[in-house]
């Protein structure tokens, strides 16, 4: 017999896919509509021009139909040839993908490496790029945040390492888990390629990615020699809708057309602050578990980086940290996120990410307290009340 699923409506509190409003559910609800149609074609129009406001960039931007891995490899296959050399800053689980994708593009991928528990030592950086005197390194690689360790990377820093070495390479980063989550400036930041997706902070369906793209970056484009087609800029750039080699795909756009109003209804200042207040609460209520000196941990030890998205949580050795998921999901209808690569089996993900509020994380905090408890994972009780205190100073 089937065990009874338990009632009321999930807690979600994955890192990705996040929550979706109502109202966006509602609007991607539409019936087909011919994507060169004028109506839908001024609905396109508004998102593109939403996004770059989002961006922060009055440059290029391409759209696909994939996950932020589509435009990831997009981003690789139009701006270098087999051969080139990236620097990729180490982060976690992500930046070992984005590697392992250069490499089978025929990339050269040198790593920056760095402890996942604290994020790279910007010195390292720098000493890498000076080193590269002849400039072999095309591009830098970087993830703004880590979403297997929740720890977040300063990008103006990354930046700052490159103008202090008078460097020439291209500037790409992701901000798959950290746009409309974490401040982000794509023109002042002197950003060259910038990765995004539809299903984290802009609250839509998995499905659309894009990346902007600057005009340096633009140019290097024209010198690329991996091949491609479905994700070449430059076939894009002779459609109508500078997109999209292929079915575009409206619903998605009547979503984020919806995801766009809400963001600045709030005020793009005010969703960062939200962010941040209940990151702030999740993190207090796992520094009171982790009290009694032998239970659960933050995985990010540098405080100064800690993630407004989402919070990795370390189980102690000889503890289960999936059994903890189970639980959670099975006993009290809460889903958390699993641990990526070297991490599976030792940490669990809080997502604060998207559409969520301060119910909604105290509830998630309660039935992770509770699970716990049942699983016998050390921590000090308290921890909900940690976050309310938080959540009220």
């Amino acid at each position: 017999m089937n065990a009874i699923a338990p009632r009321g409506r999930m807690f979600f509190a994955n890192p990705g896919p996040t929550n979706i409003p109502d109202s966006i559910q509602h609007a991607v609800a539409r019936p087909s509509i011919d994507f060169n149609d004028a109506a839908f074609f001024a609905i396109y129009e508004k998102c593109v021009a939403g996004l770059k406001r989002l961006l922060k960039t009055e440059q290029h931007l391409f759209l696909y139909t994939a996950s932020g891995h589509g435009a990831w490899e997009a981003s690789m296959a139009n701006l270098f040839s087999a051969g080139d050399t990236l620097l990729v800053i180490e982060t976690g689980h992500f930046s070992e993908s984005w590697g392992k994708m250069g490499r089978a593009l025929g990339l050269n991928i040198e790593t920056v490496a760095a402890d996942w528990t604290k994020g790279v030592d910007f010195a390292a950086l720098r000493a890498a790029l000076a080193a590269d005197t002849g400039h072999r390194i095309k591009g830098v690689c970087a993830v703004q945040n880590e979403t297997a360790t929740g720890v977040m990377l300063p990008l103006p820093e990354v930046r700052a390492a490159l103008d202090a070495t008078n460097h020439p390479a291209l500037f790409l980063s992701d901000t798959i888990s950290s746009l409309g989550c974490l401040p982000f400036e794509m023109d002042a930041w002197g950003i060259d390629c910038v990765v995004g997706g539809s299903q984290k902070g802009l609250m839509l369906p998995t499905g659309m990615s894009f990346t902007g793209v600057s005009n340096k970056a633009l140019e290097a484009h024209k010198s690329s020699t991996i091949p491609k087609h479905y994700f070449d800029w430059t076939e894009m750039g002779g459609r109508r809708h500078k997109s999209f080699v292929g079915t575009v795909p409206t619903s998605l756009f009547y979503g984020l057309e919806e995801s766009l109003r809400l963001i600045e209804e709030e005020t793009l200042e005010g969703v960062l602050a939200r962010h941040t207040r209940l990151a702030k609460a999740v993190r207090a209520a796992v520094r009171h578990w982790a009290g009694n000196g032998d239970g659960v941990t933050l995985f990010c030890q540098n405080a100064e980086r800690a993630s407004d998205s989402v919070t990795a949580i370390l189980v102690p050795e000889g503890h289960d940290a999936d059994r903890v998921r189970a639980t959670a999901r099975n006993s009290f209808n809460v889903s958390l996120g699993a641990g990526l690569n070297k991490l599976a089996g030792r940490v669990f993900r809080i997502g604060h990410l998207g559409d969520l509020n301060e119910p909604m994380i105290l509830g998630t905090l309660a039935s992770v307290e509770m699970a716990l408890k049942l699983n016998g994972v050390p921590h000090r009780p308290g921890g909900v009340a940690a976050a309310m205190e938080s959540l009220t100073a």
